[in-house]
């Protein structure tokens, strides 16, 4: 079974958050608190959360500040704001400082689970599609590190795993070399980098694709990346 995301709650308003803690659990979710900015730095230092739902107008630090530090420091985890704001440049501006989504108070809590299950799709591609699946016409099986045409089996690497892993949780989107290195390899892309996953894809296409000189799978969008299509 599958284990549930950790959520950290960031979240002055007593109400909110009991309410916010209550739901999630409710769902499944592992749930920690923070009251403000500053509780919320001391504990994401000790502690690593699936995702986190900020709340902008915090006391001690507010979570603009936090949201840009983290990113700063080079923290990757998904961080939905929570404000009461809801003019547009303000949203635009959470974005931009590395909030990965905004939701505007007062909000459905619904619609907030929603919001939190398409954050950890994209950037889990196991709760996307799982570790057993369908990819074109190709049957993968994750923890074997094999795939299945034709009940021909073809062995691949935990790399090339991950690698078709990413595409299948993120059909019909054309994804840059830099995206895929970031999320495959966990690094910022170097020129040795680069070499690398082009290694990688080559090895991955000779293995997958029934001509590997047109890819019919994974395919080349020329001077944007790779797409999967569906």
């Amino acid at each position: 079974m599958k284990q549930k995301a950790s959520i950290l709650v960031v979240e002055d308003e007593q109400k909110i958050r009991t309410a916010l803690l209550d739901f999630l659990e409710f769902h499944g979710f592992k749930v920690a608190e923070a009251v403000d900015g500053l509780e919320a730095e001391r504990i994401v230092a000790k502690k690593q959360f699936d995702l986190i739902l900020l709340d902008l107008m915090l006391p001690k630090i507010s979570g603009e500040q936090l949201c840009t530090r983290w990113r700063r420091d080079g923290l990757q985890t998904p961080i939905i704001m929570l404000t009461a704001k809801g003019q547009e440049n303000e949203k635009v501006d959470g974005l931009n400082i590395g909030a990965d989504d905004y939701i505007t108070k007062p909000f459905s809590l619904e619609e907030l689970l929603a919001r939190m299950n398409a954050v950890l799709r994209r950037t889990d591609p196991a709760r996307a599609v799982g570790q057993s699946f369908e990819f074109a016409d190709l049957e993968v099986d994750i923890p074997a590190l094999k795939v299945r045409r034709e009940g021909k089996e073809i062995e691949i690497t935990k790399r090339e795993a991950a690698i078709i892993q990413y595409f299948a949780a993120n059909p019909n989107r054309v994804i840059s070399r830099e995206e895929l290195y970031k999320e495959v390899w966990e690094e910022t892309m170097t020129e040795l980098g680069t070499r690398t996953m082009d290694m990688h894809i080559a090895k991955l296409r000779g293995k997958i694709e029934m001509n590997s000189g047109e890819p019919q799978i994974i395919k080349t969008v020329r001077g944007a990346g790779y797409k999967y299509e569906t």
